[in-house]
């Protein structure tokens, strides 16, 4: 294998249409032309796990928030003995991350502060966690306590009566101020117990490793897999109401589920109607604050906000209970599995080795199912409130003449954002016309050209040499990102390009049609017995877990979200390919083995035989 580097940052072109797309972003997020000797040092993986799409300027805010508050607990909460923070920067409109190692001779220094910070955690995990809890409910209904309300054509006479010496446009800046330091607020807690629960995991799976040596990685993840995460509970309450709409007769209300009024209309109007609409009403709050996408962008739909979304998945899975089928996940089966395995390998031990098994698997099985169910949390629940909350004071905005469309907002950086709110208030103020109106609609318009774009572009995988090892422990278990893998990605794939090798995430062998989805807007086009190829999936892609039969993805290790849900609705996965997405077309016929990291491009012929699609499937 003739062992090669990924282009530099410089090396890329830039699309047509995007020149000066640096200066959409603060200057700390861009390559500096006098840091590139540097930065052309490091070797830099794209995101596109988190963050698939290119970010408009307010929405680097995710990418900065959570990166910064992942690297603080490492580096400073916890003190790892090997691993510190993740440097990042956006290049060509997307996110890119450098693993930052712990000098060799700091390591030892981390160890006896380490053991003190976790074990404190890990001695007192439940009222922890419990508390955590509190204080991420707590942030959503501050959040939700906020408002952007339009300034006044006066000060309300009872200002002037009390001496309140104020005009009000403060608590719209203050407002706007606390949104952000409550979502700031929000990532910090979002990794208070992230990065022990991958300590936790990592600690049993290196264990394994030691004492079994020729263990898969596939059996020590499902030695741990939950069956009762909160992460499953949305897709869960959908599948309870289809089951009751079912069972109720109301079968026929849901023939146009783009229609949500009608829908609601036409299942009141039926015998038993008000007791669907009663559970369908108690399910929103908090499980419908859940997106299709992951809760990064200012984009993503939330089914709270798209009910038609939720409904058509109802629809689905009424359909499939018409025809027969089982939609609850296989959990009594994923139990069993579980159960065997783990009986399987204590039977290996005794002694102080089957103690220390016992304990290490013990924790893990504790610390474990955090690693989901944060999702669900801050992705999918603070920052449902979140966006609708930007979105509220765009539309004020927008009222004010400051943009056109209720998305400009999102032109805009969230410094610029508090200038702008500035920029109102003095106008207002003084009884002047504002700037903005006159400034922002032309520029957001010039903006947008920029970001559309860069999104004709895909990402480069990654950036300059990588290291001879690469031993940062999160990169691997996370993003797949390891030796193997990325050597894998640079060689001269002898097979023509038929064959793709990724992490073998979810076990098991079957053949099917490709359907290739560029964003979660394409998901309704997901058929019937067709094999799934994304750049990354979303825990919120549940529903369509029951139509497909496997899932193939471009990023993404044992520890992905592709792979677990993969694990917990028993479709064989292969995640982390690098390429698939730009390899592989809708309607080829592929052959994936979750089982040993292998997708096979079958035929060439994309589209043809789409009639055979539910033909091909087998399961070993």
């Amino acid at each position: 294998m003739a062992f090669r580097s990924f282009p530099k940052p410089s090396d890329l072109t830039v699309p047509e249409g995007a020149e000066g797309w640096e200066k959409l972003y603060p200057y700390y997020l861009s390559f500096q032309d006098d840091q590139l000797s540097g930065d052309d040092e490091k070797f830099w993986f794209c995101d596109s796990q988190h963050w698939p799409t290119v970010f408009r300027p307010f929405e680097t805010i995710t990418g900065e928030f959570a990166v910064k508050c992942l690297g603080q607990f490492n580096a400073r909460h916890l003190l790892i003995p090997n691993a510190n923070g993740i440097e990042f920067r956006v290049h060509l409109g997307y996110l890119y991350m450098s693993p930052i190692p712990v000098p060799a001779d700091k390591i030892a220094d981390r160890v006896p502060h380490f053991e003190e910070r976790a074990g404190y955690y890990f001695q007192n995990w439940e009222p922890l966690l419990e508390k955590w809890y509190g204080k991420v409910k707590q942030t959503i209904v501050e959040i939700e306590a906020l408002s952007f309300d339009k300034l006044p054509e006066m000060v309300p006479i009872d200002d002037i009566r009390s001496g309140k010496s104020k005009d009000g446009s403060e608590v719209l800046l203050e407002n706007y101020d606390r949104l952000i330091q409550l979502c700031y607020q929000a990532y910090q807690y979002h990794f208070e117990f992230l990065n022990l629960g991958y300590i936790a995991y990592l600690d049993f799976f290196m264990f394994c490793k030691q004492v079994f040596p020729d263990i898969p990685e596939l059996s020590i993840a499902t030695m741990v897999q939950g069956v009762d995460m909160e992460l499953f509970r949305p897709d869960d309450e959908l599948k309870k109401l289809a089951a009751l709409a079912h069972e109720l007769g109301l079968e026929s209300a849901f023939g146009n589920t783009g229609d949500v009024e009608g829908t609601l209309a036409m299942v009141r109007a039926l015998p038993r109607g008000d007791e669907w609409i009663a559970a369908y009403e108690g399910a929103h709050q908090p499980w419908f604050n859940f997106t299709v996408g992951n809760g990064m962008y200012g984009h993503d739909k939330y089914w709270i906000e798209h009910q038609e979304i939720p409904l058509g998945y109802i629809r689905d899975y009424i359909q499939r209970l018409q025809e027969g089928h089982q939609i609850q996940r296989p959990i009594a089966d994923l139990i069993a599995e579980r159960e065997r395995i783990k009986a399987e390998y204590r039977e290996l031990l005794e002694g102080e080795a089957l103690e220390q098994f016992n304990a290490k698997l013990a924790l893990a099985e504790t610390a474990y199912p955090y690693v989901e169910n944060h999702n669900f949390y801050i992705e999918h629940w603070t920052m449902s409130v979140f966006w609708a909350k930007v979105r509220e004071l765009s539309r004020m905005l927008q009222a004010e003449g400051f943009w056109p469309d209720e998305d400009g907002i999102f032109y805009l950086g969230r410094t610029e954002v508090r200038d702008a709110l500035f920029d109102l208030v003095t106008g207002w103020g003084v009884g002047a016309d504002p700037v903005g109106p006159s400034y922002w609609p032309a520029e957001i318009e010039r903006r947008r050209a920029i970001v559309d774009a860069l999104k004709t572009q895909r990402p480069q995988i990654a950036l300059n040499t990588p290291p001879e090892e690469i031993t940062e422990p999160f990169t691997s278990m996370l993003y797949g990102i390891t030796t193997e893998q990325v050597n894998t990605w640079l060689s001269d794939d002898e097979s023509g390009g038929n064959v793709l090798r990724g992490m073998a995430a979810s076990p098991g062998s079957v053949e099917g049609r490709a359907r290739v989805i560029a964003s979660p807007e394409e998901l309704d086009q997901v058929e019937e017995g067709e094999i799934l190829v994304a750049s990354v999936t979303a825990p919120s892609w549940g529903p369509i877990f029951g139509r497909i039969k496997a899932t193939v993805t471009d990023i993404g290790g044992m520890m992905s979200h592709a792979a677990i849900v993969c694990r917990e609705y028993n479709l064989p996965a292969v995640t982390g390919t690098g390429t698939a997405t730009t390899t592989i077309r809708t309607g080829q016929l592929l052959r994936v083995d979750g089982t040993t990291g292998i997708v096979e491009i079958v035929d060439e012929a994309a589209g043809v035989a789409d009639a055979l699609v539910g033909a091909h499937g087998h399961r070993h």
